[in-house]
């Protein structure tokens, strides 16, 4: 009976021991887990005739800031960003804030790290997991025509399917190039005899 209640009292030390374990683990993984991308509307126009789609192409006005307040860039003095959502050409969590937006609209995104730079940063103007504020001003909104998506979309797929047909034909050029038979000298002797 002794050794079974201190089997029993093992077996129940160790599943405690693992819980806990478990249990400090999440809470670890809550305590460094980012935040969600939080995106508000400053201002919105009366009309909206387009909003923004994967695809679409934007002009905006931006300005970043660390949550400090610390302005880290900014385009009002230069000419619009150019940003066709989808491409990559702007930090993820900026591109995820630009769909659905009209043109003449203000937003403010908060953007966590792991949507911004992450862990590394972008020193020395961006520490290391920084979530970033931006506030943006969508100046233009030009959807993507047909073609455009054809090209985005179906195109990358075609060469992809090309490239290995290409490669199995020139395979088998040469397997049959290497495979046919050469005529041997005795045999071309043979019958430049035999012609005369």
């Amino acid at each position: 009976m002794a050794a079974l209640f201190q089997k029993f009292t093992m077996k129940t030390s160790v599943f405690l021991l693992l819980l806990a374990a478990f249990t400090c683990g999440l809470a670890r993984g809550d305590e460094n887990a980012a935040e969600e991308l939080q995106v508000e509307t400053l201002v919105k126009p009366e009309t909206c005739l387009i909003l923004s789609k994967m695809g679409d192409t934007l002009q905006i006005h931006y300005t970043g800031k660390l949550m400090d307040g610390k302005v880290i860039d900014s385009s009002l003095s230069r000419d619009p960003l150019v940003v066709e959502l989808g491409k990559r050409t702007v930090i993820a969590g900026l591109e995820q804030s630009l769909v659905g937006v009209c043109e003449g609209q203000k937003i403010k995104a908060t953007i966590p790290s792991h949507l911004a730079y992450g862990k590394k940063g972008y020193p020395p103007t961006i520490p290391g997991d920084a979530a970033l504020e931006f506030e943006v001003e969508v100046i233009s909104v030009t959807q993507q025509t047909p073609w455009q998506k054809m090209v985005n979309d179906v195109f990358p797929l075609v060469c992809l399917a090309l490239v290995p047909t290409l490669l199995g034909l020139v395979g088998l050029y040469l397997y049959k190039k290497a495979s046919a038979q050469k005529p041997s000298k005795k045999k071309a002797k043979d019958k430049k005899i035999k012609k005369k």
